[in-house]
């Protein structure tokens, strides 16, 4: 898998995220199946989106005891999406329980990355609500190592970190990265953010690009415009 644009279809219902995927007659985005829309519509949504031919990221952050997420991915692992994805703050025996439960019986399984910190969250944030001291960069770093030791794929990070990461666990450790947006859009919620041509120069593998696309006016121009700043 080389680097592509992930478009987030955070959408509510069915029928909204159809009517958009409709609008690309001339190609297949890979896209991320969030909470929202999976809470709306359950497995039976990311089977039909998979039926039309997309590639899909479905993005639930898993975190809880590891028997009850192992159990989880084994069901997850049935829908046949393309990568999972959990929280790395699970600790490393409940990421290699998510990595068991995921694998087939064939030996085969979607790609598993750990969220380390959400691009929401800043060094204020993470010390005043986490209680963690440590520089936000450091906490990201021995994340994805610990991810890296318990056998995942990658990390999701904001694009910043991505160089880092490859530096640290190497490059052929997933960087995915959301935290993205246009030169002269609105950030939104996210707080460590960069354009899609500066995410391509930090090294990020995949980035996760949802409102700039979805939200604008002509959102299959948007997405073009991300492939050709960070793909072409």
């Amino acid at each position: 898998m080389g680097k592509d644009v992930i478009v987030a279809c955070d959408f509510s219902s069915a029928q909204a995220v159809y009517g958009f995927l409709d609008r690309f007659t001339g190609e297949k985005p890979f896209v991320k199946i969030g909470m929202e829309l999976f809470y709306a519509e359950g497995p039976d949504i990311v089977r039909q989106i998979k039926r039309q031919g997309h590639r899909i990221f479905l993005d639930l952050k898993l975190h809880d005891i590891p028997n009850t997420v192992k159990k989880a991915m084994g069901v997850l692992s049935a829908l046949d999406v393309d990568i999972c994805n959990l929280h790395a703050a699970g600790t490393a025996p409940m990421m290699e329980a998510a990595l068991e439960g995921l694998t087939r019986p064939d030996g085969t399984r979607p790609l598993l990355i750990a969220v380390t910190q959400l691009t929401s969250t800043d060094q204020q944030a993470m010390e005043r609500d986490l209680l963690i001291r440590e520089p936000l960069d450091r906490v990201v770093m021995h994340y994805a190592q610990t991810a890296r030791r318990a056998g995942l794929d990658g990390v999701v990070c904001s694009p910043l970190e991505a160089g880092k990461v490859h530096e640290i666990c190497g490059a052929d450790f997933l960087t995915v990265t959301p935290g993205v947006r246009f030169a002269e859009g609105d950030r939104g919620d996210q707080k460590r953010v960069m354009t899609p041509a500066q995410a391509r120069a930090a090294g990020s593998d995949y980035i996760v690009v949802g409102r700039p696309i979805t939200a604008a006016e002509d959102p299959v121009a948007a997405y073009r415009r991300c492939v050709a700043e960070f793909v072409d």
